[in-house]
C-alpha cells in the first residue's frame, strides 16, 4: 500500500510529476494549499510555469510514441492495477479529497470508489477497439478503417471532483494509447497528485501521466501551452462555460479535438402525483451533494401547488436533521464551500433572493 499521507494532515505527495519523476517548478517557486474547513494552510506545491509545461508536454510526447504500440493486454492489466491500488488506498485518498476540497468524507470515498470503477471500465475498453471493413464499390478495392490513438492529450480538471474528473480523462486517454498532461484545479492539488501517484506505483510507464501544478495567477500561461503546443492533439476540459469558450477558440488555431464539459442549468420538478417523500429525499441528494457544488446541482425547484405545503414541510425538517461541519468530522453531512469568494457569491444570491421577496426559512443558529 502507498504512503499517500505522513499523517492525517500532511499529504506526502506535494511536487508535479513530469516524466515519471517528482519535480519542483524550474523557477522554484511553490504555493500554498488550504483546508476550507479551518482556512489553515495544509501543504504547497510547484507553481509551474510555461517552461514546466513544455518539458511536460514534450516527455509526454516521447511516451506516446512508445505507448501507442503496446498491446491492448499490456495497457488493460496497468489500468487495473491502477484501479487496484485505488481501491487498496481509498481511505487515504478520500481524507485528502476531504481535507483540501471540503466534501465530507463519506462523500470522499464514495468519489474515491467512483474513480477505480472508471480505470476498470477503461482497462476493458482498451481491449474492444475495434476498426470496420467497409464494403467495397470495386473488385479491385479492399477498404477498411483503423482506429489509432491521436497523441498528446491535455487536461485540465476542476476542483470539486477533483479525482473522479481525473479518472475520467486519463483513464480513456492511456487506454487508447496516448499520453496525458493534466492541470489540476489550484484549490485541490494534492488529490491529483497523489492519485497520479498510484498510477506511478501501479507501472504506468514514465511520461503517460503528468501533472502540471500551478497557481491560479499563472493557470493562464500553462493553458496556452495546454492548447497551442504543436505536440498536444487534444483538450479535455471540465469547467465553466466561458473559461471553455476561451479554450475552444485558442485550441481552434491548430485545430485541435476539444471535448468540453461546462456549466449545467438543472431545474427540478415535482408533479402533483409525485411520491413527494421520495421527491424531497432526491432534492436533498441532488442540491446538497457537495455543498451544491456539482454541475448538476438544481438552481430551481418547481413543485405543484396541491403537494407545495406538504413538499415543503418535509424538506424543512430533512434540511434542519442535517449536519454542518468540519468535513473530516464523520458526523458532517456538508461541508464548507471550497473558499471565501464561493460564500460571497452565496451571501450574495440570498440577499437578492430576499429582496426578490423569498423568504429564508431556516438557519444555523451560529449564522
Amino acid at each position: 500500500m502507498a504512503t499517500l499521507l505522513l499523517d492525517n494532515k500532511t499529504p506526502a505527495f506535494n511536487k508535479g510529476l513530469i516524466d515519471g519523476k517528482w519535480l519542483d517548478a524550474i523557477s522554484g517557486a511553490c504555493f500554498d494549499v488550504f483546508a476550507p474547513s479551518t482556512n489553515k494552510k495544509i501543504s504547497e506545491v510547484p507553481d509551474m510555469l510555461l517552461d514546466d509545461a513544455l518539458v511536460a508536454i514534450e516527455a509526454a510526447h516521447k511516451a506516446f510514441k512508445e505507448w501507442k504500440g503496446v498491446s491492448p493486454k499490456v495497457k488493460s492489466n496497468l489500468i487495473r492495477q491502477w484501479s487496484r491500488l485505488v481501491v487498496e488506498n481509498a481511505e487515504e485518498l478520500a481524507v485528502i479529497i476531504s481535507l483540501e476540497q471540503g466534501k465530507p468524507k463519506k462523500e470522499a470515498y464514495i468519489e474515491v470508489k467512483s474513480s477505480a470503477a472508471y480505470l476498470d471500465w477503461f482497462a476493458e475498453e482498451t481491449r474492444r477497439i475495434y476498426g470496420d471493413i467497409i464494403p467495397e464499390n470495386q473488385d479491385s478495392q479492399y477498404l477498411s478503417v483503423i482506429k489509432e490513438p491521436i497523441g498528446v492529450v491535455s487536461a485540465i480538471t476542476p476542483w470539486n471532483f477533483p479525482v473522479s474528473m481525473i479518472a475520467r480523462k486519463a483513464a480513456p486517454a492511456i487506454a487508447a494509447g496516448c499520453a496525458i498532461v493534466i492541470k489540476p484545479s489550484e484549490e485541490t492539488p494534492l488529490s491529483a497528485i497523489a492519485f497520479a501517484g498510484l498510477a506511478k506505483e501501479a507501472g504506468i510507464p514514465p511520461g503517460l501521466i503528468n501533472i502540471v501544478t500551478t497557481s491560479r495567477e499563472n493557470s493562464s500561461k500553462v493553458g496556452a501551452a495546454l492548447t497551442q503546443h504543436e505536440f498536444v492533439r487534444k483538450l479535455s476540459f471540465t469547467g465553466s462555460t466561458n473559461v471553455g469558450k476561451k479554450l475552444m477558440a485558442q485550441c481552434s488555431q491548430g485545430v485541435k479535438k476539444v471535448s468540453l464539459e461546462l456549466g449545467g442549468n438543472a431545474p427540478f420538478i415535482v408533479f402533483e402525483d409525485a411520491d413527494v417523500e421520495l421527491a424531497v429525499d432526491g432534492l436533498i441528494a441532488a442540491k446538497l451533494r457537495n455543498a451544491g457544488q456539482t454541475c448538476i446541482s438544481p438552481n430551481r425547484v418547481f413543485v405543484h401547488d396541491s403537494v407545495l405545503e406538504q413538499f415543503l414541510d418535509l424538506l424543512y425538517n430533512k434540511v434542519k436533521a442535517l449536519t454542518v461541519g468540519d468535513s473530516l468530522d464523520p458526523k458532517t453531512d456538508i461541508g464548507p464551500l471550497i473558499n471565501h469568494q464561493s460564500v460571497l457569491k452565496v451571501t450574495d444570491q440570498l440577499r437578492d433572493a430576499e429582496n426578490l421577496g423569498g423568504q429564508i426559512l431556516l438557519k444555523r443558529e451560529s449564522d
